[in-house]
Formats: structure tokens, sequence, C-alpha cells
């Protein structure tokens, strides 16, 4: 019997992005089973698809989740990203969360 998964690639990648910001894509190249070539490929999706945001440190990069945007299948476009995450175990940052209920005070910015 052929091996099969719930999730694609892009939500491994995804998900596991969400757990850990400064993640390498070797790292998740090693953690899903995929080449690091084809983990670039799927980060170059989300991050064209609005789902990711990159912010260069030092020799590394530092991933943002857009949890506002749907899943893209037309049988799921009611799921946010971030409700689909949370299901997986993603927990929001503080600040996160206060913008989302507009707790955050101007000045902290």
């Amino acid at each position: 019997m052929s091996e099969w998964a719930f999730l694609t690639k892009h939500a491994l990648v995804l998900s596991l992005i969400a757990k850990e910001p400064r993640i390498t894509a070797l790292v998740l190249a090693s953690a899903i089973g995929i080449t690091e070539r084809a983990v670039r490929r799927v980060i170059a999706d989300l991050y064209a698809g609005g789902y990711i945001s990159k912010k260069k440190l030092g020799r590394g990069v530092r991933y943002g989740i857009n949890p506002d945007l749907s899943l893209r299948h037309y049988t799921h476009r009611e799921i946010v990203i971030g409700d689909f995450l949370q299901a997986l175990g993603w927990k929001r940052r503080k600040r996160e969360r206060a913008k989302e209920e507009g707790e955050l005070d101007i000045k902290a910015y």
C-alpha cells in the first residue's frame, strides 16, 4: 500500500514556520522528508500567495504568518489559515492576539 498523508507539503511547511519563525529551509526539508530545493519552492508559493512574510535578520530570515487569509481550495474557503494552524497546535503571540482584538496602544509602535 502506498504511503499518504492528510497534510500537503505546503501545509506542513506553513505549520512548521508558524511554530518556529526562524526555521531554515534545510531544517524544514529534513523534518518533512523532501529536498531543500522543494522547500524553497513551497516557501516561494506561500510568500507569493501572501500567506507568509519574510524579514531578513542577519544571515537568516524570520517568517511571519498572515492568519486572516482563507484556505485555497474552494471547498474550504470559509476557514482562515489562523484557525487551521491553531487546530495543528499553533499559538498566536500575545501581540498578534492584542492587535486582532484592537487592544494595542498606538504608542507601542
